[in-house]
Order: C-alpha cells, then structure tokens, then sequence
C-alpha cells in the first residue's frame, strides 16, 4: 500500500481566524472579571502596540490612507460590510456588519460586555505618538455595528 502525503501550508488556505474573537473575548472577560476593567483596556493597548506596530509606521508616514487601506483589506477578508468617510482630516469607519460579533452570536458564544473595546482601545492605541486621535462614536452590542472616528489632534 503506497503512502499518500500533503503537504499544506497556511498560505494555501483563505484568510480565517474566526476562532480567534472567540478566544480574545473570553480573555476579556477573564481580565475584566478577575482584574477589572483597566487591565481590559492595558492588555489590548500592550497588544496593540506590538501587533500593529508595522501599521503604527506607516500611519505615522502616510496617515489616514494607511488606516483606510488596512481596514478595507481586513473587512474584505472577513467578510464584513464597511464603508469609510473620508477628509483631510477626519477619517469615519462605519461597520454594519462586523464579522467577529456575527460569528461568536451564530456560535452561542458568550461576548465579553467590553469587546467594544477591541475597536476603542486599539483605534486610541493607533493614534500613540502620533498628530491624531481616535474616538469609539457608537457601538451595537448585539451586532457589533460601529462608527469609529480618526481625526487631527486640534493645534
């Protein structure tokens, strides 16, 4: 009997991490529980600024675009439905669909109550040692839909 063998890599496969939000909320909740809501918010900064510090760089080189272009691409990816309001100045990101939430809510995962966070601490996280700020303008617990704003710190 011949022996078949496959040999796969992550690149074969499309992007998915779904799993992924399911994990990250319960260590939310986790940290909010046994820690409280501070160490929520210090952990996904700590995370923040190490994972994305390629996208810190070129936010901080090229600005709003290097944000929009990220999101685009990961909204795409995910399959999550997003538009973009854009100036100068000011860059809005209106999620209406958000995958994370939809997936965890069709799996009966419990959502930690600060998931919002993810979007909040990490768009604030973003904008560290930068000319920019970031503000969470509304949050759908039940969907995830989101409005987060990006704009110039006033002079």
């Amino acid at each position: 009997m011949s022996l078949l063998r496959m040999e796969r890599r992550a690149s074969d496969n499309p992007y998915l991490h779904k799993d992924f939000h399911a994990a990250l909320s319960t260590a939310l909740d986790y940290l909010r529980l046994t820690y409280g809501e501070t160490a929520v918010r210090d952990f996904l900064h700590q995370f923040a600024r190490a994972w994305y510090q390629p996208l810190r760089e070129k936010f901080r080189q090229h600005g709003l675009p290097a944000l929009r272009e990220h999101y685009a691409r990961i909204f795409s990816l995910e399959g999550g439905e997003v538009t973009f309001l854009e100036s100068t100045n000011e860059l809005q990101i209106v999620c209406k669909r958000n995958p994370a939430v939809l997936y965890l809510r069709e799996r009966g995962t419990p959502i930690s109550p600060l998931f919002h966070e993810t979007v909040a601490t990490v768009g604030q996280t973003l904008c560290d040692e930068t000319d920019w700020k970031s503000e969470l303008l509304s949050w759908d617990p039940e969907t995830g839909a989101y409005r987060q704003r990006f704009f110039r710190k006033p002079a």
